[in-house]
């Protein structure tokens, strides 16, 4: 499985535990976070958009739009939110690690799939993070009750980052190279799509304009503090620091790195800050933030063109990179095969 706040692999129905990482060996207290689905914001204090309120029907109207105006942008059509269904409100996962592990991304990270929407796990053992989510990129994944009532703007990026996950060229890179670069098409896909159809001065156009730069931000924060957590609970295991004075470390960075990202401007359509200000919430959004900023350079390469940024992005997936230097390379002998005119790009940077 390849599981995501925007998008995820199908899933299976009943319960099911993953992963055996290392238990801690002493019992603190650890906070548990409801991703409010469908509000932007959630834990950083940060302006929501109100709800659709409208009836399933007319929310996947607007979908079929924003799919036919992806296809113009080079993103194939998929079967995803070709229905309505109420079958189930969303799908829930509850990941969690041990208070002092960071696993590098949510493919690491422990996980139960309850059918309940709680997280039947100790929360004095372990950081854990519940997600309801409201979509999964099956490649027919149906629109579900959260989708079709969640915020316009967190609709008009969450479905291009569906359909390009279902890209065949996604598949041949890792899931956190995919992850970063579906995440950046949604962005972009619904910024242009909101310009086109509300006009370029409408509410939810200029809502939705920033949102890519507002990641980028994110981006950086989340990978600095990645690190730095990283390097504390590495000089723990090498007995450098007691559990104590490593857990009080731990509470200052995470005030720290929540006290930064809160201080950004607020996002509409993702979480400013983690969902939770824990080492699950921290290693989930990781895995979207890790290769952002590269695939944000080649972006930028493009002079910000959706168009020539998709299909850029398709044709470097394809190579396979499974690292930021493979990004940097694919793109390069890319480059080295065409020439900048042609591709209507300029030389990718160095990093």
């Amino acid at each position: 499985m390849t599981p995501s706040h925007m998008a995820f692999s199908a899933l299976t129905s009943p319960p099911c535990l993953r992963s055996t990482l290392r238990q801690p060996a002493a019992i603190s207290t650890v906070a548990v976070a409801l991703l409010a689905v469908g509000t932007a914001g959630a834990g950083c204090g940060g302006a929501r958009s109100a709800p659709a309120t409208g009836p399933p029907i007319a929310r996947q109207a607007v979908i079929a739009e924003l799919q036919a105006f992806g296809q113009g942008l080079g993103i194939a059509r998929t079967g995803n939110f070709q229905r309505f269904s109420d079958a189930r409100a969303a799908v829930y996962r509850c990941y969690f690690a041990g208070q002092l592990e960071l696993p590098a991304s949510y493919e690491t990270l422990q996980l139960v799939e309850p059918d309940e929407p709680t997280c039947p796990v100790d929360e004095t053992m372990y950081d854990l993070f519940f997600y309801p989510i409201e979509a999964v990129a099956s490649g027919s994944s149906p629109v579900s009750p959260a989708l079709a009532s969640a915020a316009l703007e967190r609709t008009l990026v969450v479905v291009p980052h569906e359909d390009f996950h279902n890209q065949p060229e996604t598949a041949q890179a890792s899931f956190d190279v995919a992850e970063a670069a579906a995440t950046l098409v949604g962005f972009v896909a619904a910024r242009d799509f909101a310009r086109a159809t509300y006009g370029a001065e409408s509410d939810v156009a200029l809502r939705l304009d920033r949102e890519v730069d507002r990641f980028l931000l994110k981006s950086r924060i989340v990978n600095t503090y990645f690190q730095r957590l990283h390097d504390l609970y590495s000089a723990y295991d090498a007995g450098d620091f007691t559990r104590e004075d490593a857990l009080t470390r731990k509470a200052e960075l995470y005030a720290d790195f929540d006290r930064e990202c809160s201080a950004s401007t607020p996002a509409v359509s993702f979480n400013t800050c983690p969902a939770v200000m824990n080492n699950a919430g921290l290693a989930f959004d990781r895995t979207y933030t890790r290769h952002f900023p590269v695939w944000f350079e080649l972006y930028e390469s493009l002079d910000r063109d959706a168009g020539a940024a998709v299909a850029l992005f398709r044709r470097v997936l394809a190579t396979g990179p499974q690292s930021a230097t493979d990004l940097i390379n694919a793109t390069r002998a890319l480059q080295d095969r065409t020439s900048a005119a042609n591709a209507g790009m300029r030389e990718f940077p160095d990093q």
